[in-house]
């Protein structure tokens, strides 16, 4: 790559790390696993980087390598494992808008893999139905779906953990 373009990159990079971060969390909930998706993801963005800084939109195609990243991670066996212990119960937070967000969270991790990409991207994003579809690679009515189920199910959770 030429000084050029790695200069670029790198100014994209130091720009929309926080995003990918903040994204990939949002996706799995975890900031050590955030980071490890969030380093494949600048890894596969700078060996494709002379050709996809002429993207026209460079940020969906990122979301979309964090996301494809995310769901391959999701899939492999050594990423099912279950903790041996439970772990005792955070403390509750004084502020209950960030003890509103944590419950949002947590109900996230209820969600299906891809329903939970769904609804991060279409919500936490803010993307449109078509970009969500590209980049969960499927039908825009997937998506729709995948979306309504997702939001049934976060209701209905709300609504158990109320009664």
């Amino acid at each position: 790559m030429k000084r050029s373009e790695e200069a670029g990159y790198r100014d994209y990079v130091t720009t929309r790390m926080e995003v990918m971060r903040r994204t990939a969390y949002l996706l799995c909930r975890d900031w050590h696993l955030a980071d490890d998706l969030v380093s494949i993801t600048i890894g596969k963005l700078y060996r494709h980087w002379p050709r996809a800084r002429q993207v026209e939109h460079l940020d969906a195609y990122v979301r979309r390598i964090l996301v494809r990243t995310w769901l391959d991670e999701k899939a492999r066996a050594w990423r099912r494992e279950e903790p041996a212990e439970t772990l005792p119960e955070p403390a509750v937070l004084p502020a209950d808008d960030v003890v509103e967000r944590l419950g949002l969270l947590e109900l996230l991790d209820a969600l299906p893999p891809r329903r939970r990409a769904a609804v991060v991207l279409r919500y936490y994003c803010d993307l449109s139905i078509e970009e969500t579809a590209e980049i969960l690679e499927c039908s825009p009515g997937t998506v729709k779906s995948q979306t309504a189920r997702g939001l049934d199910s976060l209701r209905a959770l709300v609504a158990a953990s109320q009664s």
